[in-house]
């Protein structure tokens, strides 16, 4: 089975770690990024059934994440810091990039957005590397 070897305590405590980053982040950088996305504060209020997507999201990702660390056979906080700086440069950023150039957006929301997945995938990747 190609998940076998995941460890879904780890994949929990994962997305939850990286929720709470998140939560940390837009706290500090929120009206930088309302700014920068062009949105007003009452677009942007959370609600419960957005912030339940989120953690889904999140949930999917540190599951699909834990896999990826677990298939360079050596499952560690070392190859989780390598595995997400690679997926975050190859895969978060050139999405994010080609997005917001074409959308018209400045590049401080896409630095702003980019932070915060680097540092989901960081959270991620040492929770992953430590528990498994």
């Amino acid at each position: 089975m190609m998940f076998d070897g995941v460890n879904l305590i780890a994949v929990v405590a994962a997305a939850i770690a990286s929720f709470v980053f998140g939560a940390v982040w837009y706290g500090v950088l929120g009206k930088a990024w309302m700014k920068a996305a062009d949105l007003s504060a009452e677009q942007t209020k959370p609600n419960p059934v957005t912030l339940a997507i989120a953690f889904f999201c999140q949930l999917v990702m540190a599951f699909v994440f834990a896999g990826i660390v677990y298939h360079t056979g050596e499952t560690s906080i070392r190859t989780g810091i390598i595995s997400a700086v690679m997926i975050w440069v190859g895969i978060v950023m050139a999405t994010q990039i080609v997005n917001h150039r074409f959308q018209g957006k400045p590049w401080s929301l896409t630095l702003i957005d980019g932070g915060h997945w680097l540092g989901v995938l960081l959270v991620q990747g040492i929770v992953v590397g430590w528990l498994s």
